[in-house]
């Protein structure tokens, strides 16, 4: 069994290596998730702020909101042109029909929904939007597979979409959910591949003897896969999923 709550609370701890590892999303994701320029949105679980600092390139005013302390002095740090405010999907530290979209990137799944859906309609004006938004590895590629398998074995589970019906669940509040996937690249190198590991929740409060075996058994595939071995940099593969899902008039 999981404990949710110490998982989404460990994220502190390696925050540097959250911000040098964990990809940023494609434009074409968020043109789809923002299609009518917001004036205002809310980057709820902003973490260090790859998300944020999309939305502020974009000449958005820009609420990040983020509970942890440690991904906040990042967030910080990395996107200062946006108000950072500590918080939680469950208590948003806004006003009333403040904002114009709420976008939720790689987080939707730690929420309490039953809270976490009435309290996004509260904040949103009618006819705003929600976006939630996550990255997952392709492992069509053999060696992201390989890579998958490990994670797998550490306690790894799917977290894309979960939460995503407790907007169904509230059809007073809000209209269908949308969803749409897109395929992209990054390149990373093989140091950047191990912090990408160090960075998930579940590696986090791993006991050290087995995350030092872990990120051990990652640098040997880094090292000896045949499609990686001697590269300098590798592609890390992903498909992004984005659930666009409007607030009722």
């Amino acid at each position: 069994m999981i404990d949710r709550t110490a998982h989404a609370a460990s994220f502190g701890a390696a925050a540097a290596a959250y911000e040098r590892s964990r990809p940023e999303y494609p434009a074409e994701a968020l043109s789809w998730l923002l299609p009518d320029a917001p004036e205002h949105v809310i980057d709820l679980g902003a973490g260090t702020g790859k998300l944020t600092r999309a939305l502020v390139g974009r000449g958005f005013e820009v609420t990040a909101v983020e509970p942890s302390e440690g991904m906040r002095e990042q967030l910080v740090h990395a996107v200062p042109q946006a108000r950072a405010l500590a918080g939680s999907a469950e208590s948003l530290p806004l006003p009333d029909a403040s904002a114009d979209a709420l976008l939720v990137a790689q987080a939707w799944h730690w929420v309490d929904t039953d809270r976490a859906v009435p309290e996004a309609a509260r904040v949103l004006r009618p006819g705003g939007t929600v976006g939630l938004v996550w990255n997952d590895r392709d492992e069509r590629r053999p060696w992201v597979a390989e890579l998958g398998r490990l994670l797998d074995s550490a306690g790894g589970v799917p977290t894309t979409g979960v939460g995503v019906d407790g907007f169904a669940a509230r059809p007073d509040l809000f209209g269908p959910v949308e969803h749409r996937t897109h395929e992209w690249t990054v390149a990373m190198t093989p140091a950047q591949v191990v912090e990408l590991v160090e960075s998930r929740s579940y590696v986090i409060v791993l006991p050290e003897p087995e995350r030092t075996a872990l990120l051990a058994e990652v640098r040997a595939l880094l090292a000896n896969h045949p499609d990686l071995a001697d590269r300098a940099e590798v592609e890390m593969a992903y498909l992004t999923h984005s659930f666009r899902i409007p607030r009722l008039a």
